[in-house]
């Protein structure tokens, strides 16, 4: 099925809902297809889009600068779209350094940077088996790898962001300085895509929504300004951006860990243990992350 495309039948009465991907693309389509060779109805309904930078300049200087030995202890990487947008700039040729740290917050990145080239071993990430893909866990094997006074970090993310991991290395004296590799941008809908909101909105106990990112979360109600989401389920891949949920209205939201199988398994027992009924911030599902 080519990319963009929308094939989000719930199925037959009882099965489990149609997970509504609200990735930026490409990601959206790629949990789409791996979503649905397991068995899991899925559609690509992105709530980001991801564009270049509004100056790519100091992107494209980080490359000269890892060229020079010791220049540069390790390079943070904050998403998927982080790596992509920042090796898209690299020069013909351009290997990874063989000093230089490579700081992933979950596996989504760490495909991304091993596709881009970065050796397997340079890579810092959280372990698949810990379940928790986030800042404050890729620090806590930062912090344990090496001292960090005097050492420059780059950190490799959109126009703003979250900043903890920055303020955490500072706080260990290193020098963190950030490249700006793309834009974060409202959603454009496509037809296909705005067919898809409407069954949802619809449907709702057909469907579920699988937020990864509170931005994206945020752009919601602009879309669908009038909507009660409190028939409506949530998949969210951190507690943040559960409790965004449901300030938004959801009132049926679970953590689930960042991974497609994790996801097909919670979907598949909805509404059994994976997936927790929420009637506020005290009662989603804390067990995961």
């Amino acid at each position: 099925m080519p990319p963009g495309s929308s094939d989000d039948s719930p199925g037959a009465p009882g099965a489990s809902p149609c997970v509504l991907v609200t990735r930026p693309q490409p990601q959206a389509d790629a949990w789409v297809k791996a979503l649905r060779a397991s068995g899991q109805a899925a559609a690509a309904l992105p709530l980001l889009r991801i564009g270049a930078p509004l100056d790519a300049s100091a992107a494209r200087a980080s490359f000269d600068r890892l060229a020079q030995p010791a220049s540069i202890a390790a390079v943070m990487f904050v998403s998927p779209s982080a790596v992509a947008c920042w090796h898209a700039l690299a020069p013909a040729g351009w290997t990874w350094p063989d000093t230089v740290l490579a700081g992933s917050t979950g596996p989504g990145t760490c495909s991304a940077l091993l596709a881009a080239g970065v050796p397997v071993d340079a890579i810092v990430t959280p372990p698949a088996e810990g379940g928790q893909f986030d800042s404050e866990a890729l620090w806590a094997l930062m912090a344990a790898r090496r001292a960090w006074a005097g050492a420059t970090v780059l950190v490799v993310r959109g126009d703003g962001g979250r900043d903890w991991l920055a303020q955490q290395l500072a706080a260990a004296g290193a020098q963190v300085q950030f490249v700006s590799a793309y834009r974060r941008l409202p959603p454009r809908l496509d037809e296909a895509e705005c067919a898809s909101l409407a069954r949802a909105l619809a449907r709702p106990a057909e469907h579920c929504w699988l937020f990864s990112s509170s931005e994206a979360l945020s752009h919601l109600p602009a879309l669908a300004p009038h909507a009660d989401w409190s028939s409506a389920k949530a998949l969210a891949t951190h507690p943040r951006i559960a409790q965004m949920a449901i300030l938004t209205g959801f009132t049926q939201v679970a953590l689930v860990t960042a991974d497609v199988v994790a996801v097909a398994a919670a979907l598949r027992a909805w509404p059994g243990s994976a997936v927790a009924e929420a009637t506020g911030p005290a009662r989603y599902n804390q067990g995961s992350s």
